[in-house]
Formats: structure tokens, C-alpha cells, sequence
């Protein structure tokens, strides 16, 4: 059975034997010919599909990154991959649970590379050489099927994320030209012009106003620094490599994560009273869909997001993550994601709501000022020839970081988010790890504006208007995010 769409949706198959249910897609990434195959192992079979997605990459060059490091030329390497995971039920009927893969096993085509995640949650599925182009590979994933409680009859769907592999190495955090609201600083600021930080590794951080250290522009309020103290080695930097959604999460994701659940749980995170502002989700567990499905999700609280991402196997991001993502190894500076501070709003559409939707004027790349009377389909500025800033992406190639709908991330400024060891989910929307933040205990906040934005600067790299702000409501320009710590 195949099916090609472009987004995650899934169709269910169920046939006496262990046989198979499934396809998933995200903005152009498809896993079909979903099946299963005897392993020639009693306790295992394999999952056997074909992933394909287009406009893939894997690239390596040399940066001068002289602030990083002292002039020297920086080797650098990303690419794309897909973020692979299963879900199996038995029989047609009952909960929906999260697949272990086994560590070995698996089939790997010639020119891909397939990593397995240590907890076995999910696979990295990407290119093994420099090239770009269109991918498509069918691979073979073992899975630890009596280990998981399966029977003899089961439904098994498959899900794919596109991702963009962010490498190891030291970056700046804040800006070197203007003390943006509550922007990271060393701790030798003591003016307008703010002295960007250098994070060299994933050690303990100290926080305080002294020279060497790292601090902030603000001391109270949304954007504080937070008090004196220390950012715990276990806090994710940013240094060590990172995988990151490359786009926000999708109406269409998020409709097919609603109906992977259980109605009570569905309910919980169904927000049934967002009916503008481009929001397209409706109907009722389990056949909820999304008339714009390939548009930017709003209306997310934290806690929806962080339950998708826990049931994705995946985790939320911090405050340091974002600034890597948008700069990558580049001199910090009062730069959009985009990489300058020149920008061309969206003020409409052409295609509005389809997988085609394209921007107006055809040569914008970014959305905010409130023009757009809501979110776009992600993806929307990119182009197969165009340039980083002409798509709107990051200096790794991951969308509309700046603008469109706000990233939301376990904030540095406050003492339950310096507590966040960047555990995984288990694949499990009831089970959130213990140290991530909650709407009850805050921690969280939000970066690099949305549609609705001012002008420029809430939507700079750098600011940090709201970074604590730990919002517990589900708002018309809030969207998500997830990372995994690379392998």
C-alpha cells in the first residue's frame, strides 16, 4: 500500500499476523510501503518503509570564526535527516505505544547512515557523504517486538521529523552592538554596548557581573538574567551537537499526534476554542484534521508542546540551543535568524492554506508586524536554488526561527529552568521526564517573536523580551519545537 502526501498523516491496515498500519509525513517528508518482515529472530521483526523528502543536504566547509577561535579557520559539517519512530497497538484496537529498536539489526542502504538512539525511541536517518538533492530510501528498522508486550496481530505506524544535525563547537550568545531587552552579556557590561559571551564547552556556568562570566542585560522582570548562581553542566549549552526540528510543528502533525491518543487525552491537549487567527484544527477524536494542515500549529501551551515532544521522543529546547541554532558559529551581532538585520515582511499570500502557499511579495522571507492576521505554512519562503537569507533560515538551514510563531524554551533566568538536564521523552504523552519544566513550576519562556511581533526587534536573535515569562495559557502566536542531543 502507498500513499504520497505532504504531511504526517496515518491509515491503519490490520491483518491477522503480525501486519502493519501506517505513513507518516511532515512539510515533504513521506514514509510509505510501510511493512513487516520476518527478522529470522523469534523476539524481533523488521519494520520495512521508504523515506523520502526533498531538498536534502550534507555539506562541510571551513569558517573564520575569529571571536571563537582566535583566527583560526573552523571546520564545520551539518546536514538534514529524518527522525524515524514507530508506534504499535495490538489487534486494530487499544492504546497506542511507543516501538524499542533494537541496537543492531537494522538495514542500511548504500549511502545512508542510520543511527539508533540509545533508548531505542527512534532512528537519525540521513545522508553518509557531502550531496544534495531528493531522498528516498527504503530501510529495514528491527524492533524489539515481545520486549514491547506485542502480539501476534498488530498495527504498526511509522513517523518521521525533519531535522537538521547542529555541530559540536563553540558560539556566542547575546549581541556585540546594542543591549537588546535582557540580552546574554559577559559580565563586564556595564553599558550600551553589550560584550557577547562565549560558550566554549558544556562545564558549569557562573552567572554574576564580573568580567568572564556569564550575565545579562536585565535583572528583573520577563527578561532577567535571573539571580547570582550557577547554570549546571548537565544544562544543555548548545556546545555538544544537536538535532533540531526544522520546522515549527505543523496543524497537520499536530491534528495526527491528537489522534494517536486516547480521547481523555486528546481532550486535554485539544485546544476547541481556537477558531481564528489561521488556526485550522477541528472535528473529534480520533478523525481531527486540519484544513491548512502544512501551516505553522499555534494556540500551544508549553504543556501541549512538551507532551508532543515527549511522545515524539524528543525534548524541548533552551535559550542557548536557540541562539546556536539561528547563528550557528558566527560572531554574534544584532542579527535575525537570517543571518543580517535587513527584512521583507510578509503581508499576504498566493495558494493561501494549500502545500503550495508562497508568500507576497514573492521575495519575502519572514513573517511579523502583524501583516498575516496569523502563521504560514512552514517552509514557505524556501525555495530548492534559494539563498539562506532569501528562505528565511538559520546558518544550519532551519526555518523561520525569527518570526511566524514564538520558540518556546527552558529559559536560563530562572532557577526551575537551570535545573533542566535535557532528558528525552519515552515516548509516552503521560510520562514528561521529572526535570522539565511545568506550568506549575515555570522555568520556560519564549524566543524569537511571531506574526504578531513589533516591528524587528522581539524577533532578533538576541532579545530576550520574554524569555522567563513561563505563560501557562494556550496562545494565538505560541508553536513548538523539538531537539534530541545528537548520538
Amino acid at each position: 500500500m502507498k500513499m504520497s502526501i505532504r504531511r504526517m498523516k496515518n491509515f491503519y491496515v490490520c491483518l491477522i499476523t503480525l501486519a502493519l498500519a501506517g505513513t507518516a509525513a511532515g512539510n515533504n517528508i513521506t514514509v510509505t510501503d510501510l511493512t513487516l518482515v520476518d527478522s529470522g529472530f523469534p523476539n524481533t521483526v523488521d519494520v520495512q518503509f521508504t523515506v523520502s523528502w526533498d531538498n536534502s543536504w550534507r555539506a562541510a566547509w571551513t569558517e573564520l570564526a575569529s571571536a571563537n577561535v582566535s583566527g583560526a579557520e573552523l571546520a564545520v559539517e551539518n546536514w538534514d535527516a529524518a527522525w524515524v519512530f514507530l508506534k504499535w497497538r495490538n489487534d486494530n484496537n487499544g492504546d497506542w505505544s511507543h516501538t524499542t529498536l533494537a541496537a543492531t539489526g537494522h538495514t542500511v542502504p548504500e549511502g545512508t547512515t542510520i543511527t539508533v538512539s540509545s533508548d531505542g525511541l527512534g532512528v537519525f536517518i540521513h545522508r553518509s557523504a557531502a550531496g544534495s538533492g531528493s531522498f528516498s530510501k527504503t530501510v529495514k528498522l528491527r524492533w524489539n517486538r515481545v520486549a514491547d508486550g506485542a502480539g501476534t496481530s498488530v498495527d504498526v505506524s511509522a513517523h518521521a521529523l525533519e531535522m537538521v544535525y547542529v555541530s559540536q563547537g563553540a558560539f556566542e550568545v547575546g549581541t556585540g552592538s546594542i543591549a537588546e531587552s535582557g540580552s546574554f552579556t559577559d559580565g563586564s557590561w556595564v553599558s550600551d554596548a553589550t560584550i557577547p559571551f562565549l560558550i566554549a564547552g558544556e562545564s558549569a556556568l557562573t552567572i554574576t557581573n564580573s568580567a568572564g562570566n556569564l550575565w545579562g542585560t536585565s535583572t528583573e522582570g520577563n527578561n532577567k538574567i535571573g539571580s547570582y548562581g550557577t547554570l549546571p553542566a548537565a544544562y544543555p549549552k548548545g556546545y555538544n551537537a544537536f538535532y533540531c526540528m526544522k520546522y515549527e510543528v505543523t496543524q497537520g502533525q499536530y491534528a495526527d499526534f491528537l489522534n494517536m491518543l486516547t480521547a481523555d487525552q486528546a481532550g486535554y491537549r485539544y485546544s476547541s476554542s481556537s477558531t481564528d487567527y489561521r488556526y485550522t484544527i477541528s472535528g473529534s477524536h480520533p478523525n481531527f484534521t486540519a484544513s491548512a494542515p502544512d501551516r505553522a500549529c499555534n494556540f500551544l501551551s508549553w504543556l501541549d508542546g512538551a507532551r508532543y515532544a515527549a511522545w515524539a521522543g524528543l525534548r524541548p529546547m533552551t535559550e542557548l540551543e536557540y541562539e546556536k541554532a539561528c547563528r550557528g558559529v558566527l560572531n554574534a551581532t544584532a542579527e535575525f535568524a537570517w543571518g543580517d538585520y535587513a527584512f521583507n515582511k510578509t503581508t499576504g499570500f498566493v495558494n493561501d492554506g494549500t502545500a503550495d502557499e508562497a508568500p507576497l511579495p514573492s521575495d519575502a522571507y519572514c513573517v511579523f508586524g502583524n501583516l498575516t492576521g496569523g502563521p504560514i505554512r512552514v517552509g514557505a519562503f524556501a525555495t530548492s536554488s534559494s539563498s539562506r537569507k532569501a528562505a528565511g533560515a538559520s546558518y544550519w538551514g532551519i526555518m523561520e526561527l525569527s518570526g511566524n510563531v514564538w520558540e518556546q524554551a527552558v529559559s536560563a533566568g530562572l532557577a526551575v529552568g537551570r535545573a533542566y538536564t535535557g532528558m528525552h521523552g519515552t515516548g509516552s504523552v503521560d510520562s514528561l521526564p521529572s526535570e522539565w519544566p511545568t506550568i506549575s513550576s515555570g522555568g520556560y519562556g519564549v524566543r524569537g517573536g511571531a506574526w504578531n511581533s513589533g516591528l524587528d526587534f522581539f524577533n532578533r536573535v538576541s532579545d530576550r523580551s520574554f524569555a522567563c515569562i513561563s505563560y501557562d495559557e494556550r496562545s494565538r502566536s505560541y508553536g513548538w519545537r523539538g531537539v534530541r542531543t545528537a548520538p
